[in-house]
């Protein structure tokens, strides 16, 4: 088989914005009145828990009993969501680029670029609750986790560990071509985000309007209207709405000052690099208790 490095990873800590950045991507690149709505993302993008792939990659239908099947299948359906379409193409993963069993989990054969988003662990932790079914407590456990995982009921696994871990080894991925975003930014000024993307990262003319299109057409709440209109296919079960709020800046009603306090202890290496501007808020709301 020819060249397979074509997959671009989009790649994030869950409930990190992944979804949207798929949406825009599609309704950027796709012709007008194609682009998928949030049922159809696999039609523009795929992702690297696809059932269908794991069972032509396994001969038969993939049931993995533990982390070893998983990863004797995975790099093979890797090779076949790679060659699944002929030039670059996205491919969402939450999985952190690490090697298990002597293999990694990213792998370079497959791998032309990254496209990595992050966002502050304060909003991501009730977000995270809430995709998880389970209190603010838990999911702050579970970020803070180096073994934490998700995966299918078929045993198609989602590598996560620590949310600082999945930023660290992703951003410092070597000889990895990558771009960068946080969710706050994305947020915030949409616009210069998606034309740098565009432009610096995926070398590519920026089509004005098509972005314009783009970014209306993927606002928050169009998105959260569809979800209530039609249901949502990756809303995990027990999840009553994977568009909750889509803001920055909720933690300040969702969490506890010793949920903050937390919060930083576990991750502030990270908060001080990536997340400076919330290091005195959040310092003066954890001591509020």
């Amino acid at each position: 088989m020819s060249n397979l490095r074509r997959i671009i990873w989009l790649s994030s800590y869950p409930k990190s914005g992944n979804t949207w950045m798929r949406s825009l991507l599609a309704h950027y690149f796709m012709p007008k009145g194609k682009a998928p709505d949030i049922n159809n993302l696999r039609e523009f993008t795929t992702a690297d828990v696809r059932q269908d792939f794991f069972d032509a990659a396994n001969g038969g239908p993939f049931r993995g009993k533990d982390m070893q099947e998983w990863m004797q299948v995975r790099t093979k359906a890797l090779r076949l969501i790679a060659g699944a379409k002929p030039n670059f193409h996205f491919v969402k993963t939450h999985c952190q680029p690490i090697k298990l069993f002597g293999q990694p989990v990213i792998p370079p054969e497959v791998t032309a670029g990254a496209i990595y988003i992050l966002r502050n662990p304060f909003d991501l932790a009730p977000s995270f609750a809430r995709h998880q079914s389970c209190d603010i407590d838990t999911a702050i456990d579970r970020m803070a986790n180096p073994d934490a995982i998700m995966g299918t009921p078929t045993g198609i696994i989602d590598l996560l560990g620590r949310w600082d871990d999945h930023i660290d080894r992703w951003t410092n991925a070597p000889g990895l071509k990558k771009r960068v975003i946080r969710y706050e930014d994305m947020l915030a000024k949409p616009g210069p985000e998606m034309r740098a993307l565009i432009g610096h990262y995926l070398g590519q003319d920026v089509d004005a309007p098509k972005l314009a299109h783009a970014i209306k057409s993927t606002e928050f709440s169009k998105m959260k209207k569809q979800e209530e209109e039609k249901g949502f296919t990756e809303r995990p079960e027990g999840m009553q709405s994977f568009f909750a709020k889509g803001t920055s800046g909720v933690w300040r009603e969702d969490l506890t000052p010793a949920q903050v306090g937390r919060i930083r202890k576990e991750f502030l290496p990270t908060l001080e690099k990536y997340y400076p501007e919330l290091l005195d808020e959040t310092a003066a709301f954890a001591k509020a208790h």
